[in-house]
């Protein structure tokens, strides 16, 4: 998606222009269904390695999320005390507790938030770089968030910050007059 001043504003009718989209290509929705199937079917529980890992491998997989030990992500994982009831109750600060795996010198932000979306994807909104180009563009052009007023950089970390990013998403789906919107309708509009 080109973000230029010829970018139509958000509208019902964009975003049912662009759900369409994500609708018939066959990749996303195939992909979207079955990892629907093995976190709501197959695995929807983080009790047990293997049901972690084959989770984490797909979505590394299929979002290409650049994650290099996925052993070590889904150790993490099992570790985190109360990780299921702490998802069923929309704990934004999960997000940031599975990015930051001990020892791997790197922060798995945006796999650790569709790691929690696909669990729970009307309480967790995805985060990836397009998603934040997307959101830099609108916030800034209508200046409908105290980010709206900050430079690309500033913004990108800012909403690196889980509960902002989530604040920002809800802001601009607001904003818009979008919300008759799920927030997984708001993340594939915005993608």
């Amino acid at each position: 998606m080109q973000k230029d001043a010829s970018l139509p504003m958000p509208s019902e009718t964009e975003v049912n222009k662009y759900l369409e989209r994500w609708d018939s290509l066959e990749n996303n929705s195939l992909q979207e269904k079955a990892l629907d199937k093995l976190f709501f079917s197959l695995s929807p529980h983080n009790t047990a390695i293997d049901d972690i890992l084959i989770k984490a491998s797909c979505l590394n997989d299929f979002y290409s999320t650049n994650v290099f030990s996925i052993f070590a992500v889904a150790k993490h994982i099992l570790s985190i005390k109360d990780f299921d009831e702490r998802l069923n109750s929309g704990d934004l600060s999960l997000v940031s507790e599975i990015a930051n795996v001990p020892d791997l010198g790197r922060s798995f932000y945006s796999f650790a938030s569709k790691y929690c979306s696909h669990h729970r994807p009307l309480l967790f909104p995805i985060f990836d770089s397009y998603v934040e180009k997307t959101l830099f563009f609108f916030i800034h052009k209508k200046s409908i968030h105290h980010l709206g007023e900050v430079g690309k950089g500033e913004f990108g970390k800012h909403i690196r910050n889980y509960e902002t990013f989530v604040d920002v998403i809800f802001t601009f789906r607001t904003a818009y007059g979008l919300e008759r919107y799920s927030i997984k309708e708001i993340d594939q509009y915005l993608w």
